[in-house]
């Protein structure tokens, strides 16, 4: 019986792909030939799995603790807050200032759709 599954790459969507060895769990890895890019098609550990980043920064913007995160999102609170501090060099989204003016633009676009 012979089992077919087409594998795409998660970041350019291309179907040029090669095998690139095996992680120390034995998941194998793959490279995109388009964009050079390696990935694993499932990953056992949460903190890698797309789009937790982006919740991780959504939940404290909720008013979310480091611990409430990591037991919502099954990860470390380490993991948590290097995710914070890393995301605070890059893009200062946690910062009073900007964090109020983002709150001022949308109560100014809700008033003008009003």
């Amino acid at each position: 019986m012979i089992h077919l599954q087409e594998i795409n790459c998660p970041h350019c969507i291309s179907n040029d792909l090669v095998k690139n060895g095996k992680s120390s769990n034995g998941t194998q890895c793959w490279r995109c030939k388009k964009c050079n890019k390696y990935f694993q098609l499932a990953y056992r550990y949460n903190a890698r799995k797309k789009g937790i980043k982006e919740k991780i920064v959504e939940l404290t913007l909720n008013s979310s603790g480091v611990r409430d995160i990591g037991r919502v999102l099954k990860i470390s609170k380490d993991t948590v807050t290097s995710v914070l501090k890393k995301n605070a060099k890059n893009e200062p989204l946690l910062s009073h200032n900007r964090r109020k003016k983002q709150l001022i633009k949308i109560r100014n676009r809700d008033k003008m759709q009003q």
